[in-house]
């Protein structure tokens, strides 16, 4: 992110290779090879009360539809512009500084149970604000359900499953070595659901609670981000008062390998103090900070 630099030996096409991390931190990838060996999960509830308003108020000026995935992804993209961390991944047994912030999602062309699902990636830019997010957002899920066909990770798929099982099975083992060497095809990474900075579920738009999702060992996605419905609940003031107020549990997967745990209670908090009072993602942030050399 920030201005363009120049591709290193070892950087890869899309992330820089950090080189003064400490030596425990570059060690770890060698310690937990796979990402679920290096998992940890987190989870909060925040209070919602006032950033239901907050959206109430953005879909009555001219944002209808404008909701928590929105927040959660313009959340998720102002907190790595002053904790460029959050974007970091493990590929090849190195830690890298992602080049974007891509952020994927499933989604349903159709809300039916038998609708067909596909997998999509936007990128965004560490500046962007919450109207900037809705735009981009939708303009892909438009894409995507209005257009009819299949999108790059659609047409992947389909191609792969053309093959033979045991030949499939060797061309999953090749991509992977072919990935840990940063060689796999430009087309093909950028189509991969397996790719990116952060995978989102709503499952609040469905009527159910967060779950804690694993982490896909193939590709480089470190985080998985999950919020589910809101509730209602009796929360005790500072003063003493009981008052009825809405709420909402989140959780976060994390491949721990990217950062150390106190970077992540400072990323943790905000994150939660966004997600309370969002603001600040009217405007973009004064600053954005670059990630280590």
């Amino acid at each position: 992110m920030g201005e363009k630099r120049k591709k290193k030996f070892t950087d890869r096409r899309d992330g820089r290779r950090l080189r003064t991390l400490s030596p425990i931190n570059t060690l770890m990838p060698f310690m937990m090879k796979p990402k679920n060996d290096a998992v940890n999960y987190f989870m909060d509830t925040i209070d919602i009360s006032d950033t239901d308003k907050f959206l109430r108020e953005k879909r009555v000026n001219g944002y209808p539809g404008m909701g928590f995935l929105h927040l959660f992804i313009a959340s998720f993209i102002r907190v790595g512009s002053q904790y460029p961390a959050f974007n970091r991944y493990v590929s090849g047994q190195r830690i890298y500084s992602r080049n974007k912030i891509e952020c994927l999602m499933m989604i349903k062309r159709e809300m039916k149970a038998e609708a067909e699902e596909t997998s999509i990636k936007v990128a965004f830019e560490p500046t962007d604000t919450i109207s900037d997010v809705y735009d981009k957002l939708n303009a892909e899920i438009e894409k995507v359900k209005n257009g009819g066909g299949d999108t790059d990770a659609d047409e992947a798929a389909k191609m792969m499953l053309k093959m033979p099982r045991l030949i499939l099975k060797f061309a999953v083992f090749a991509l992977n070595l072919l990935d840990y060497f940063d060689l796999v095809p430009k087309s093909l990474l950028g189509a991969s659901p397996f790719h990116g900075s952060a995978v989102f579920t709503d499952l609040g738009s469905i009527g159910l609670p967060a779950i804690y999702h694993h982490l896909y060992n193939f590709g480089n996605i470190p985080l998985f981000v999950s919020f589910g419905a809101k509730k209602k609940a009796y929360v005790t003031g500072k003063d003493g008062t009981v008052t009825e107020r809405k709420l909402m549990d989140y959780t976060i997967t994390m491949d721990e390998r990217v950062c150390d745990g106190f970077y992540f209670s400072q990323i943790f908090r905000m994150f939660n103090s966004i997600l309370r009072d969002p603001r600040i993602l009217d405007v973009p942030p004064e600053t954005v900070i670059e990630d280590v050399p």
